[in-house]
């Protein structure tokens, strides 16, 4: 890239935990390109990961927050404002939690209580996240607002479990805030539905490895790797996709639009 796409803009950027992360890559391609940014994780999150080594090599700081926290969101644009010197330009929401996926709960016999924890950490933050930068007038103008989004919200993937009715509702959260967003400050929202990458989160799904090849198998260019995800992340934050919102975006080598490839027909 250009190495000054984002000079000048400022940012949060949640879930980075692991080099494994697409919100570490994120933050390092968004470094490269000139953004200054604050780091933000969970404060149990924190004790596990490595993000205060990726905040060191980028040259910013962790503010921890639980996304599910209105208090902690709030504190959260507030240091960080204080820290980049004004308001912000573009947040990444790279946050998903599923304990039945965790205690290997079947889609068909949920517990009920962890499934609206992961509504709520997994979609209902994001709202909480943009509502809380909308009310604190946090957000610059032709801002930019990602989520992590899977093709699991619109398609049946059995082992995927609720975490395929948190997508849904993030993308729908994406479209509905993006439209008051838009309205009202000329922000814009979207998703982005990457390929199944073997971060920290996607390989506690159920048999991850053999979908990660079938996936490989029927994209035309392949899976998108995290590397790949984080590059397109910093374009949508970027001025070259201004009148891009509400739009649930397929960063995924094509898979989402193919019916069967030669590959997989082989197979059979």
């Amino acid at each position: 890239m250009s190495n000054n796409l984002l000079k000048g803009k400022r940012g949060i950027i949640f879930g980075a935990l692991d080099e494994n992360s697409i919100a570490w890559k994120v933050a390092e391609q968004c470094f490269a390109e000139g953004a200054t940014f604050t780091l933000s994780n969970a404060p149990v999150a924190l004790r596990m990961g490595a993000i205060r080594e990726l905040a060191a090599k980028c040259e910013t700081v962790v503010i921890p927050a639980d996304a599910t926290s209105e208090d902690d969101l709030e504190k959260l644009f507030a240091e960080s404002m204080e820290v980049l010197g004004g308001k912000i330009d573009f947040v990444l929401h790279s946050i998903g939690m599923s304990p039945n996926v965790r205690k290997k709960r079947h889609y068909t016999d949920l517990n009920y209580d962890f499934f609206l924890k992961t509504l709520d950490v997994s979609a209902v933050s994001f709202h909480k996240v943009m509502q809380t930068a909308l009310r604190m007038d946090a957000m610059n103008e032709w801002g930019s607002i990602l989520a992590l989004s899977y093709i699991a919200a619109q398609r049946s993937f059995p082992s995927y479990n609720d975490m395929a009715d948190a997508k849904a509702l993030l993308e729908s959260i994406a479209r509905s805030f993006g439209y008051h967003f838009g309205k009202q400050k000329k922000v814009r929202v979207n998703t982005i539905s990457q390929s199944p990458t073997p971060t920290t989160a996607g390989t506690g799904v159920s048999g991850f490895d053999k979908f990660l090849a079938y996936a490989d198998k029927m994209s035309p260019l392949g899976n998108a790797s995290a590397d790949d995800c984080a590059r397109y992340c910093v374009v949508m934050f970027s001025d070259l996709t201004r009148m891009v919102t509400m739009q649930n975006l397929f960063h995924d080598g094509g898979f989402s639009f193919t019916g069967v490839s030669e590959e997989v027909m082989d197979l059979l």
